[in-house]
């Protein structure tokens, strides 16, 4: 069950996409997550064939694949409520325009249609990505927000995100939302809830992410096991927790690597993720997509930490079914 790793470019977009395909190809990654921001991939111009092999042209020359590319800046876009300055600063002027939340949101919709159609002409099944959220605003619980103000915000994911879904569809083409807070899908819960918003559609499933499970102390294992059929997609990047009867896990923000934070990103290898019983449920539920490096942490240098990723990954994968059973070797059969 040999699976591809890959380098996921969203950490990577200040520096040329030439140069990071150069990077990871001289790591050894078998391919990259393209992000759709920096000079990367750009999705508007996803009918120009000549751009489109461009991006192709760099990645043989490097000895990369792409398996799947990455939209969550425009994504975030689509159901957040209040659209304001955050989103300015990393949204493209074409979807961010005069501001007006609801052109933003149109227009990042419109841009995430682009995004399957891009993804298409790469010959790639999968697009990662964020959905934001409308109600993310009340997990707080208060001013009280009452069962109709919370499925108000699933129906209106489902108004926004249903006419995008056609677009992948026509294309064939599937979303995976990254489960993580801020989206309307950040837990166990919210994941089931949003799944049967969506009324279960094929074409919409999960980029399952342990180091967002970690810090909210759920069970990153069960989740697969749970939700196999939805993950397409698998991100290896992990979190620590420093809870010491002061720091919170919702991070008093404070920056990253921060002391007085409760929890920050780490490099893979470093984390709180137990990376052998989960990858045994990878192969359990036969997941077989790539598993994706996605390169955090504020307190190791990136050129460190992503060809030692690749490695920590590489044995991982070692860990494979075997061909029969031990218990085989018993029968007189």
């Amino acid at each position: 069950m040999a699976r591809p790793v890959t380098l996921f470019t969203g950490q990577w977009a200040d520096l040329p996409f030439e140069e990071v395909a150069r990077l990871a190809g001289e790591w050894g990654y078998d391919g990259l997550e393209i992000a759709c921001w920096g000079d990367h991939l750009d999705v508007s111009r996803w009918d120009d064939d000549g751009y489109v092999q461009s991006r192709l042209d760099i990645l043989e020359r490097n000895g990369l694949k792409v398996f799947a590319i990455s939209n969550h800046l425009t994504g975030q876009a689509v159901c957040d409520d209040p659209i304001d300055e955050r989103h300015r600063d990393i949204l493209p002027p074409r979807v961010w325009g005069d501001g007006d939340p609801e052109g933003v949101r149109r227009r990042a919709a419109e841009d995430l249609k682009n995004t399957a159609r891009f993804a298409a002409k790469l010959g790639v099944k999968t697009v990662n990505g964020f959905s934001g959220s409308s109600i993310w605003k009340a997990v707080a619980m208060f001013p009280p927000a009452s069962d109709e103000f919370i499925a108000r915000g699933y129906q209106d994911f489902a108004d926004r995100f249903n006419p995008i879904l056609d677009v992948f569809e026509e294309v064939g083409v599937r979303f995976a939302l990254e489960v993580h807070p801020s989206e309307i899908a950040y837990d166990y819960w919210t994941a089931k809830d949003t799944l049967d918003a969506i009324g279960h559609r094929p074409s919409f499933g999960f980029n399952f992410d342990p180091s967002h499970f970690v810090w909210q102390q759920l069970d990153y294992v069960a989740f697969v096991l749970d939700f196999a059929d939805q993950i397409f997609h698998v991100h290896v990047k992990e979190s620590i927790t420093n809870l010491d009867g002061r720091n919170g896990v919702l991070g008093s923000h404070r920056p990253w690597a921060d002391p007085r934070r409760g929890w920050t990103f780490v490099s893979t290898g470093h984390g709180a993720v137990r990376w052998e019983p989960l990858f045994r449920a990878l192969n359990a539920v036969g997941y077989e997509g790539p598993t994706s490096v996605e390169w955090e942490d504020a307190g190791m240098d990136r050129m460190i930490g992503a060809p030692e990723a690749l490695a920590f990954v590489r044995r991982l994968a070692e860990i494979t079914p075997p061909a029969a059973a031990f218990d085989a070797a018993f029968s007189t059969k």
